[in-house]
């Protein structure tokens, strides 16, 4: 794919998305970066990570609580649900699902946002395991760490986007 090449219009669509739900990001990057760093990968990851990590924390939270709960079905961007499925979260065992529910609400609940973590490579024992070792952490740690897994998140979504050019 060739970014530059794209109309504004076009390039929000495509990469509107790469942050869940937070069409701003790819907005405030579309003026900001010049053209030939819109077709590098890492160039344009930069940029958008640096913006983010610009935004008031308020925009932040938001971005944050824009990320679906783990395998729990509902409002979810296309990307969100293809993740979760590579990651097997769509064949839960009962137990498996009861396990994420319960930790979804435990985490919800002493965090005020979803759990985030980037899933591709990464199996359900992994995922319930990072969950319930982060539920440990204090309330800062994990806004930190939420950042860094959507940073995560974002990344492989442009490394997605890039690779489709046929």
């Amino acid at each position: 794919m060739q970014p530059s090449a794209l109309t504004h219009d076009d390039f929000i669509a495509a990469f509107g998305p790469v942050y869940e739900a937070s069409p701003w990001v790819a907005e405030g990057v579309w003026p900001a970066v010049a053209p030939g760093e819109l077709d590098d990968p890492q160039a344009l990851a930069k940029a958008m990570r640096a913006l983010v990590e610009a935004a008031p924390r308020g925009q932040r939270l938001a971005l944050i609580r824009a990320h679906p709960q783990l395998a729990v079905a509902g409002r979810m961007a296309e990307a969100s649900v293809q993740e979760q499925r590579g990651a097997g979260l769509d064949q839960c065992s009962p137990e498996e699902l009861a396990e994420f529910r319960r930790l979804n609400a435990a985490y919800l609940d002493r965090f005020s946002h979803p759990f985030i973590v980037a899933v591709k490579g990464l199996s359900r024992s992994d995922i319930l395991a990072a969950f319930a070792a982060r539920l440990d952490n204090d309330a800062e740690t994990e806004f930190a760490t939420a950042m860094t897994q959507i940073h995560r998140i974002a990344g492989f979504r442009l490394a997605a986007l890039f690779d489709r050019e046929p």
